[in-house]
């Protein structure tokens, strides 16, 4: 698959210090993961390479929007995102990835996959709960947000138009000191 050769950085020919790559996101690299979730993504990420001699360090931030429908309306909306995954590589006898933080490669290697940390790192940010902000501040109008207000329960203010009498003699209990 082309778009994953996208995220192999080969480290061996950099020289010591930092380097800078950056990718543009988009709704193509999901599909390579099979995550059909987001119906359009737009997403820039940043990713400063620093290169020492015993390991590398990766820095990835990205802020972009996703779009997705509301959770209570099913209105679609851009939803801004952003994060950072902070990732230290270092060399040993085997692959081993099973710390979120550390990735070790073994000795020998020349290149290592960013795909699957800016992947994880741009899903994890997407909150689980989605609403529009239209929602939030009341100016979205939609026949859920109607129906929704419709079969809202009422407020109750007319409680003590139908107290019990036999309760008014113990309520003086609690008044009377």
């Amino acid at each position: 698959m082309n778009i994953q050769k996208d995220f192999l950085i080969p480290f061996v020919g950099l020289k010591l210090g930092k380097h800078q790559f950056d990718y543009q996101i988009d709704k193509k690299f999901f599909e390579g993961f099979e995550f059909d979730e987001y119906n359009d993504v737009n997403i820039k990420v940043e990713l400063v390479l620093d290169k020492k001699s015993t390991m590398l360090e990766l820095a990835f931030k990205h802020k972009g929007t996703v779009n997705v429908p509301c959770d209570l309306t099913g209105e679609e909306f851009d939803l801004p995102i952003k994060g950072k995954l902070n990732l230290i590589v270092k060399f040993g006898d085997a692959f081993n990835n099973e710390n979120d933080e550390l990735l070790i490669l073994p000795h020998g290697e020349f290149q290592v996959d960013v795909a699957q940390y800016i992947y994880e790192m741009i899903v994890l940010s997407v909150p689980s709960k989605r609403v529009h902000p239209g929602v939030k501040d009341g100016t979205l109008k939609t026949e859920a947000i109607e129906k929704l207000n419709e079969l809202a329960p009422k407020e109750q203010h007319k409680e003590e138009e139908n107290n019990d009498p036999r309760w008014d003699k113990l309520k003086q209990l609690l008044t009377d000191k």
